[in-house]
């Protein structure tokens, strides 16, 4: 039993440092040209491998490999291989390129260059997903995830005394139900309402237990 522990493991192990190298290498492959994009569209470098390493895998997604799409950009493609609603492309720089003329010809993305600078890659990820580039709600959050891991925003036009902000960490905050208890005297006590203590806990009515855990926030 030990022995077939230790072998998910060292496989677990093994994906994850495969999954990491990979990664590494198409940064490698592809910050040169993300930081010319950069430099001559203004869109951060950190945005553009980001969502390229997001959208394809990191390069090997089947639209990837077979389309040289990397941005999950929807539209024709003439092969043979794969049968896609994903748009084809004759090499994957072309797919770049196509990011940024969405980006710069789009009205909902065209604001963003005048908005943010190109090393604002949080407003930036936020402000692609309400331009609605994709239809997850977390897709700004995890573009923003691969950004902090991979350290991407070194690769961004950010001035010399500029320091990467430290987001600070959300905390919840529960509260466990005493006799005697109402919504109301708890809303009241933790400067919220009624209703949105319902919503967070999904309550369909004012009725509380005893030792009941609420989440305030």
């Amino acid at each position: 039993m030990k022995t077939f522990y230790f072998i998910i493991l060292l496989f677990g192990l093994t994906s994850f440092c495969f999954a990491q190298t990979v990664t590494q290498s198409y940064i490698e492959e592809n910050k040169d040209f993300s930081i010319q994009l950069m430099n001559k569209y203004h869109v951060p470098a950190s945005v553009i491998l980001a969502v390229a390493i997001h959208e394809s895998a990191s390069g090997t997604s089947k639209i990837a490999r077979y389309l040289n799409n990397h941005f999950g950009i929807k539209g024709q493609n003439n092969s043979t291989q794969i049968k896609s609603s994903y748009k084809g492309f004759k090499v994957a720089e072309d797919s770049y390129l196509n990011f940024i003329d969405i980006m710069q010809t789009r009205s909902k993305f065209k604001a963003l260059l005048d908005k943010y600078n190109d090393y604002d890659y949080r407003s930036w990820a936020y402000g692609i997903q309400r331009g609605g580039y994709a239809a997850s709600r977390t897709w700004a959050s995890q573009i923003i995830g691969v950004i902090k891991k991979y350290k991407l925003y070194e690769y961004d036009n950010r001035p010399d005394d500029y320091i990467e902000p430290v987001e600070a960490v959300k905390v919840s905050i529960y509260y466990k139900v005493k006799k005697g208890d109402t919504l109301g005297e708890i809303s009241k006590k933790y400067g919220t309402t009624v209703k949105n203590l319902m919503r967070k806990n999904g309550l369909k009515s004012t009725i509380l237990r005893i030792a009941q855990k609420l989440k305030i926030k």
